[in-house]
């Protein structure tokens, strides 16, 4: 089995500077997450973007759309702020053949408590189990793209 881990920026590769949250998206922690967890599986990491997720364009997401679409992998993370994430899967709707699951983080992965760790995970297993389709994997389930929100002020994704 192979994995083709896609990054895109978002809080989940922020390195904080100071306590104004001066910040800038910085390399990705997948690989170190993914050596980390004693993984036996195959995979790669492709960096797409180094974006807030606010920052992320209609044509991003075509360019991300387009790049899944015309690779030649089965199965994709794809790690993502979480402000847009919903856009995003959206967008990614359509491909066939393809199950691609979207995660993120509310806090840095280089923070000592972060969510990182446990949404790359729950991404890892559902896109080895789910059936081709887009999924968000945030806040412990698996949601399908069209049928999930962000609820900012409870800072968690839910069902819509």
């Amino acid at each position: 089995m192979f994995i083709r881990f896609i990054t895109t920026g978002g809080t989940i590769d922020k390195v904080y500077f100071d306590a104004l949250s001066e910040f800038e998206i910085g390399d990705s922690p997948i690989a170190a997450i993914l050596t980390d967890g004693l993984v036996s599986f195959d995979y790669d990491v492709v960096p797409m973007f180094r974006k807030d997720s606010l920052e992320l364009t209609d044509d991003d997401r075509l360019e991300l759309k387009n790049f899944i679409a015309a690779d030649d992998a089965a199965l994709y993370v794809v790690t993502h702020g979480t402000d847009t994430m919903v856009e995003t899967a959206n967008a990614l709707s359509g491909i066939l053949g393809k199950t691609i699951v979207l995660t993120g983080a509310l806090s840095p992965a280089r923070f000592k408590t972060t969510d990182a760790i446990f949404n790359i995970g729950m991404a890892v297993a559902a896109v080895q189990t789910a059936e081709p389709g887009v999924y968000i994997a945030m806040s412990g389930q698996v949601f399908s793209a069209g049928g999930v929100k962000k609820n900012r002020e409870e800072n968690r994704f839910e069902s819509t």
